[in-house]
């Protein structure tokens, strides 16, 4: 099995300080390098066209209850590459921990006076007041700070609770093409409320062994929620990140991935790099703190792949 990940990368590497960062711009896998037995070439995704109007928007909750594989990096930098063609982008941070927030130049998301927690909880609390301008043109976002843990046990007493995101978004779709749910890590009520609002899903994948543990409950959550709240619920891909290809490792990782899910994995991949961190700490997407990067290409491949497989505004895609 091969794959032609977008981003920089290679099936041998520098050695010594260099092997630090796999995404390093000077070397690259050629197509068709050795996973497994079979081969997957990487289709060229054509340049998105420009739109001449905004909404309804497609609602996308990133979801993973293993935390740590690249949830909060894909939902900015996505975000930020869908802006770039020119997508209107709303970001919903649904995790208590604020990363996303933060990611995007929120330092300390409890000093915010408003938030998720105030639009899902306080009835007199409307989306234009929660909503955030970002330094990057056509990106708004949603923060979110610790505040929200406390909204997942006061939600189980509410009326049609697994509803309550979905009712908040709704007077904004209109004016967006894309919302992007990061998703906090666990199947909770939270987590609910995001696949209940959502009509896809991307669930990223770091290309490490335990990450695929607890794929079948996700799976299981997100037949569920289909099944009894959200008949219009589908997964729009499974996104590798974190990968290394000069690993075995991560090579059989990715290879089985690809054989438990097929045609549902995105060909291109996230490799592992400093910049993202790098990226983080300055709280800009990795497409404005460097967009000559690796990273920076792989997600622009990646907005322009989640576009080609899905028209803007379609539940049904």
């Amino acid at each position: 099995m091969s794959w032609s990940g977008y981003d920089d990368a290679g099936t041998q590497g520098p050695t010594g300080a260099a092997a630090a960062e796999p995404a390093n711009s000077h070397w690259q896998e050629p197509p068709g390098a050795a996973l497994g037995g079979m081969s997957r070439p990487k289709p060229e995704f054509p340049e998105p066209p420009p739109v001449d109007r905004h909404g309804p928007a497609r609602v996308v909750a990133l979801c993973n209850q293993k935390g740590g594989v690249g949830k909060t990096t894909t939902t900015i930098n996505l975000g930020a590459a869908l802006a770039e063609y020119g997508r209107r982008v709303l970001l919903v941070d649904f995790d208590p921990q604020g990363a996303l927030s933060v990611g995007l130049g929120r330092r300390d998301p409890r000093e915010l006076d408003l938030t998720i927690y105030n639009l899902l909880m306080q009835r007199e609390v409307t989306i234009d007041k929660v909503l955030l301008h970002t330094e990057v043109e056509g990106l708004d976002l949603i923060p979110s700070n610790i505040d929200l843990s406390a909204a997942e046990v006061q939600m189980v007493g509410e009326v049609a609770r697994e509803q309550m995101l979905s009712r908040a978004l709704a007077p904004v779709l209109d004016d967006y093409d894309v919302v992007l749910i990061d998703c906090q890590p666990s199947l909770g009520l939270l987590t609910i409320n995001a696949l209940t609002a959502a009509h896809g899903v991307i669930v990223p994948l770091e290309c490490e062994f335990f990450a695929l543990r607890g794929v079948a409950l996700l799976m299981d959550t997100i037949q569920k929620v289909k099944e009894r709240l959200n008949e219009d619920l589908v997964i729009d891909g499974f996104l590798g990140t974190m990968y290394d290809p000069r690993t075995l490792h991560a090579r059989e990782v990715l290879a089985t991935i690809m054989e438990g899910f097929g045609d549902k994995v995105f060909h291109t991949v996230i490799n592992r790099t400093v910049r993202f961190p790098d990226a983080t700490v300055a709280g800009e997407p990795i497409t404005r703190f460097d967009p000559s990067s690796g990273g920076a290409r792989a997600y622009r491949e990646l907005a322009k792949e989640v576009l080609a497989r899905w028209p803007l505004g379609v539940r049904d895609a």
